[in-house]
């Protein structure tokens, strides 16, 4: 619910207000959100680890480079939740560096591990530098935050996709 609202542009919802959207009692969203921070921080995390966690599912579906296509896909979904729940993420009391710092290990670690299977299964160039594509979907997305963007972004990856193959593959 509290996604949604901020979806919506609500940013400044009230505590009361998600838990009766979510058909639950204050004290239900005051047991597992404390704080407005807490609940903020709760939608954010929920959006990484949806991301975290598919790297390792696409990988055991799909293809290396197949896989590193789909979770650059997501990734670019993400920057969309991202940028939807920024205004409530700024109002965070005690800032986002910690929390920012810890989703920039999280997606390191993801987009690392799908770039090595492809490189080591002779797709990729070996001196592809995983960050390099994440960078370029996020430039993208701060470039352009017109309607549309995501189209342009997840475009994008085939573009990096077809860059980064190596000359055997």
């Amino acid at each position: 619910m509290a996604k949604a609202a901020f979806t919506m542009g609500e940013v400044d919802i009230a505590l009361d207000e998600v838990a009766r959207r979510a058909a639950v009692g204050i004290g239900t969203l005051y047991r597992h959100f404390p704080s407005r921070d807490a609940l903020i921080e709760a939608v954010y995390r929920a959006e990484l680890d949806r991301l975290a966690e598919a790297a390792p599912v696409l990988a055991t579906q799909h293809p290396p480079v197949e896989a590193l296509r789909a979770w650059m896909r997501l990734f670019v979904d993400y920057i969309a939740a991202k940028q939807v729940i920024a205004p409530a993420l700024n109002g965070l009391v005690g800032g986002t560096e910690a929390l920012y710092a810890h989703s920039g290990d999280v997606l390191k670690a993801a987009v690392n591990s799908l770039v090595s299977a492809a490189i080591a299964a002779g797709e990729f160039r070996a001196d592809i530098e995983p960050l390099d594509l994440l960078r370029a979907l996020a430039g993208v997305s701060n470039f352009s935050a017109d309607t549309g963007w995501e189209n342009s972004a997840k475009r994008l990856v085939d573009i990096l996709i077809a860059g980064s193959r190596s000359s055997v593959s």
